[in-house]
């Protein structure tokens, strides 16, 4: 909750405040639960490379980092930081997580494709946790996964690197298999070009 000042009216939020307000909680917060008033913007952005800035400058301490990454929530395309009883807009450069590397995992001869995210998150590639890859005029690839809450990590070069390497032609399309479903990456047509 927002500092009292003395004539009664909330002060502006910051960072500090929120990290109070949610730090002593036990397990993943309910976030998709939470629905408080806006509050405002705060001078927090993520930056592409996963870096998280408070008032220009980078916040060092990766629990922190973990801690507000834990109670961010995306709606209607604009990216929130909520606690029970406060919710403050934040800035996000492309998405809010970067994937950074993935294990592969067989479990009845099915391949699972299990990515962990800069702020420790782990997702398993999957029909709730999907593949997408945006491609820049130039056909430059932006690999992403989906996280938790309509939430993405962008994958990381090497990564999708890796991605490419252990990929497959089904049909018209080059991509990955993962927990029982195919994950499209390129037309197949376009990749015998290159």
């Amino acid at each position: 909750m927002p500092e009292q000042t003395s004539d009664h009216t909330p002060a502006t939020p910051s960072a500090e405040g929120i990290a109070k307000a949610i730090g002593k909680r036990k397990g993943p917060p309910p976030v998709h639960l939470w629905n408080p008033d806006f509050c405002g913007d705060i001078d927090m952005e993520i930056k592409r490379d996963g870096t998280w800035f408070y008032e220009g400058t980078p916040i060092g301490r990766l629990p922190m980092v973990k801690l507000f990454a834990s109670i961010l929530k995306l709606e209607e395309g604009k990216f929130f930081l909520v606690t029970p009883v406060e919710k403050v807009g934040i800035r996000v450069e492309d998405a809010p997580f970067v994937a950074l590397d993935f294990h592969a995992s067989e479990e009845g001869g099915e391949q699972s494709l299990t990515f962990e995210t800069n702020v420790g998150d782990e997702t398993t590639l999957s029909d709730e946790n999907p593949l997408r890859v945006l491609y820049a005029e130039d056909g430059e690839p932006t690999p992403y996964v989906h996280v938790r809450r309509g939430l993405e990590a962008r994958i990381d070069r090497k990564s999708f690197y890796r991605l490419i390497d252990i990929g497959k032609t089904e049909g018209a399309w080059f991509g990955v298999r993962s927990a029982g479903s195919f994950f499209p990456i390129i037309e197949a047509a376009a990749l015998a070009v290159e």
